[in-house]
């Protein structure tokens, strides 16, 4: 039976939606192209019809992530004002909900220490994706030259994607919610006291 091209390209997406989940909740090796298959309903032998190999579907299903957790943060923020849509992520990341769903949370302490021992062209792709992320969240710091507000957007996004992990492993404890807390007070105070510093510097630039 042939199926349309349409049809096929929705059996593709649920297998990459499926997997992605999976993966996160797994790790990159946690679980077989079998599983994965059964996941989406389907069946291990018509995972090649869809896939060169099993690195092609852990591409795209991190990169299906990635793209998911940026469209969260832009709803999230869509209303907010401007200087204050990176202080908005960072607290709705570093909530106890995100560090016990890691199936449908961020990828990046999910996947980010194994995805760095991959081929090189998964790091690449991981790499781009991570990249756009960045550039992401570098608009959202208002008042600041790009350069600076990239790097502050970086660090702002290791000290949240650090914090998960420690969170992670410290499981559902006392220690997980102190690892938390530690991490968002330091991640808003970057995301807040930086527009805020140059939005300083420039009032006293237009006064000289």
């Amino acid at each position: 039976m042939r199926y349309s091209r349409e049809h096929k390209q929705e059996t593709h997406d649920r297998i990459v939606k499926k997997a992605s989940v999976r993966l996160r909740e797994k790790g990159a090796h946690g679980i077989g192209v079998a599983d994965l298959m059964k996941e989406a309903g389907l069946t291990h032998g018509g995972f090649y019809a869809h896939f060169d190999s099993r690195e092609a579907l852990v591409i795209e299903s991190f990169a299906y992530a990635m793209d998911r957790s940026m469209e969260h943060w832009r709803k999230l923020t869509s209303e907010a004002a401007p200087e204050k849509r990176l202080a908005l992520i960072a607290d709705s990341y570093l909530c106890a909900l995100h560090r016990d769903n890691p199936g449908h949370g961020c990828s990046i302490p999910s996947l980010g220490a194994e995805i760095a021992r991959e081929s090189p062209k998964t790091r690449k792709a991981f790499a781009g994706k991570l990249d756009e992320m960045i550039e992401m969240m570098t608009d959202y710091i208002p008042n600041m030259p790009r350069k600076a507000a990239r790097k502050q957007a970086i660090a702002t996004l290791a000290t949240m994607a650090g914090t998960m992990l420690l969170a992670r492993i410290a499981g559902s404890s006392e220690l997980s919610d102190e690892v938390l807390k530690a991490g968002r007070d330091s991640a808003l105070e970057g995301a807040r006291r930086e527009p805020k510093a140059a939005a300083a510097k420039k009032a006293r630039e237009k006064q000289n």
